[in-house]
């Protein structure tokens, strides 16, 4: 009996590929873009795979670049729809997938904009998957999980740090902001690190992957915004206690120890210790003030 062919991997960019291109359009990575195009099809494969992508399921990727990444999603998904800011790389994208993976042109979308403004696209995501510019990435991935409620999982790469600071948990030197506004959306959790060498141009720091699961935020009367209001006080004077880190958006230092009372938290306890639910109620306490 004849041993079945194994199948043989669809091609994906090297970095003699990526450079050539990049020459045929006059492109040269920005630091103002914050581009850092992967240059290895292990990792696009490495990528792809922790994403756990389904075969029916629409991707959003922010920046893809030259397509690096594009392909490998391709090859996964049902759709892809791609946002992307520099004209020049948004006109030669559809060209690249054509040549590249010519069945599956009629599945991808384009859209040039800037991520932080798109509140609407052609096909509606289910899963998100982008290597995202370092000097953006945060509000990036607050936007769209804000804006695309269809968005169910995803994984982004970022810069390693900001992996941590969006993964982290309360009690966490990293714990912040970043932390505690994500996972009114989700839950995070470092999925894997990548290396500099694997990037065009390489940076100067490590990659970090964050796998992220949507769920519903925490029962609460109170709005996203008011929720939002308390976590930027809270953070805006790490070393300060909550009663006096809460005094300015409280209306004083007594109206911000009866609101965290009221939710159950100590005055004395920092930001960094308390999680999203414990933030909602004290956002809900005020306004549920007699």
């Amino acid at each position: 009996m004849t041993e079945p062919i194994p199948a043989v991997p669809a091609p994906l960019f090297g970095a003699s590929d990526i450079r050539r291109m990049a020459e045929e359009i006059g492109v040269r990575p920005t630091k103002t873009l914050g581009q850092n195009f992967v240059i290895d099809g292990n990792t696009i494969r490495r990528i792809v795979a922790a994403a756990a992508v389904g075969p029916d399921e629409t991707v959003l990727e922010v920046g893809p670049g030259l397509g690096s990444l594009t392909l490998g999603l391709l090859d996964a998904a049902a759709a892809v729809v791609a946002v992307e800011i520099d004209p020049v790389l948004a006109a030669k994208l559809p060209e690249t997938v054509k040549e590249w993976r010519p069945a599956a042109a009629s599945a991808f979308h384009l859209v040039q904009a800037d991520a932080m403004k798109v509140t609407e696209l052609p096909v509606e995501p289910t899963a998100l998957v982008a290597n995202l510019p370092y000097n953006v990435a945060v509000p990036v991935v607050l936007h769209l999980l804000q804006h695309f409620p269809s968005l169910q999982h995803g994984l982004v790469m970022v810069q390693d740090e900001v992996a941590d600071r969006l993964a982290a948990g309360p009690g966490s030197k990293t714990y912040g902001v970043p932390s505690v506004k994500a996972a009114w959306y989700s839950q995070m959790r470092k999925a894997g690190v990548i290396g500099m060498n694997v990037f065009w141009p390489a940076p100067k720091i490590h990659s970090g992957l964050v796998a992220f699961t949507r769920r519903e935020p925490p029962a609460t009367t109170a709005t996203r915004e008011q929720v939002f209001a308390v976590v930027d006080a809270a953070f805006a004077q790490r070393r300060k206690t909550l009663r006096a880190a809460l005094a300015g958006w409280a209306g004083g230092a007594p109206e911000a120890e009866r609101c965290l009372l009221a939710a159950g938290v100590d005055p004395t306890a920092r930001g960094e210790v308390i999680d999203i639910a414990a933030f909602a109620r004290i956002a809900e306490a005020r306004e549920n003030r007699p």
